[in-house]
């Protein structure tokens, strides 16, 4: 029986196995939840892989967790706008937060600070890059996709 004992303890005292994270069709949310969530999937040891839509705060990914466990599919894509203020506080019109816009970029890393200035910054219209030569500067394609 003490044999048992110690090979259950043994077995409880065993991380568990890093997984993969797929983002399939994510419109973004409250940055403070998206910067959470991934630092979590990152203690973790986490894989992401983005197989589809990722626009806004879920961009956020690619600042947090070390980019040789992020890659991207044929289907994904990225959305970047800069941050405003929740729309319930200020009657649906999009306020911009430089402050917030000011964090986002901070994540960011220099390929896709790169490619946002390229493309004129971050405004509130939502920019987009897809499958391609730009999406691959910033983060790698998945080798079993």
């Amino acid at each position: 029986m003490p044999l048992l004992v110690a090979a259950l303890l043994m077995l409880a005292s065993v991380p568990a196995q890093a997984a993969d994270y797929r983002i399939t069709r994510d419109f973004g949310g409250l940055v403070e939840q998206y910067k959470t969530k991934y630092a979590k999937l990152r203690d973790r040891g986490d894989r992401v892989v983005i197989d589809g839509i990722c626009n806004s705060a879920c961009t956020l990914v690619l600042g947090i967790l070390p980019p040789n466990r992020i890659c991207v599919t044929p289907r994904a894509s990225l959305g970047f706008h800069a941050a405003y203020y929740d729309q319930a506080y200020t009657l649906g019109i999009k306020v911009t937060s430089n402050a917030g816009t000011a964090d986002l970029m901070s994540y960011y890393p220099p390929s896709v600070k790169t490619w946002i200035n390229r493309n004129g910054g971050l405004t509130t219209e939502m920019k987009r890059v897809r499958s391609g030569p730009d999406l691959w500067t910033m983060v790698d394609p998945c080798p079993d996709e």
